[in-house]
């Protein structure tokens, strides 16, 4: 009887514990990141710090990369290479002017991401979670876009 119960307790637990997504933590702003905001969408991850030259020059083209997809499934987010926290992350957002939503815990474990060592570094990733394609360097919104749309199969 006991077995069956602790049987029942483990299969209840895991429907229970199924449906809450994926742990992003919180943003630059120390805002929770709710997984059913990100989870079952295309995400453009981005990796940048602020010592990269290129980082600081594709940042405005993320920007509008992001406002571009608005109502689209596809977020636009950010890590900090350098796994700078709370104030500090805000800081560093705001001067290089970063208006996409920056994770200050890096996702990389939950996607199986390796560690760049080149910055800056943009991971597109699918719906279903899976890395469809890294993309070392600066890019472009346009670039990203035409990315998407290939490997969305529009």
């Amino acid at each position: 009887m006991a077995r069956r119960l602790a049987a029942a307790l483990a299969i209840f637990t895991t429907v229970l514990l199924g449906g809450c997504g994926n742990d992003y933590g919180v943003d630059q702003y120390g805002q929770k990141v709710a997984g059913e905001r990100i989870d079952k969408q295309w995400l453009v991850l981005n990796y940048w710090a602020e010592w990269c030259g290129p980082c600081r020059t594709e940042i405005p083209e993320l920007n509008a990369l992001a406002e571009q997809l608005k109502g689209q499934p596809v977020s636009v987010l950010g890590v900090n290479f350098d796994n700078v926290q709370g104030d500090e992350l805000k800081a560093a957002s705001d001067k290089l002017g970063i208006k996409f939503t920056v994770l200050a815990q890096d996702p990389a474990p939950i996607f199986d991401l390796p560690r760049s060592e080149a910055l800056p570094v943009t991971y597109l990733i699918d719906d279903k979670g899976k890395v469809r394609e890294q993309l070392m360097g600066e890019q472009t919104a346009a670039g990203v876009i035409a990315k998407l749309q290939a490997l969305r199969g529009q």
